[in-house]
């Protein structure tokens, strides 16, 4: 009979795990897109260019954009 309690045991930890699910599914947490996204340009070239950019501009210093728009 040993089996079959851990069967009955395994099956309630189951029953017990797609009711958590379904609770998840039905609220599911509200998710903060800035933490999603946070990390994902790491190591990443083109936005440090990026960076720089907006920096400059901020700064008023736009001759950056335009010394790039020349041929």
């Amino acid at each position: 009979m040993a089996t079959n309690t851990s069967l009955e045991e395994r099956l309630a930890a189951v029953e017990a795990a797609i009711v958590e699910l379904q609770k998840q599914v039905v609220n599911p947490q509200p998710t903060n897109w800035l933490h999603q996204i946070t990390g994902s340009f790491k190591n990443e070239p083109a936005f440090e260019e990026v960076l720089a950019y907006g920096r400059a501009i901020r700064q008023g210093d736009e001759s950056i954009l335009e010394a790039h728009d020349e041929p």
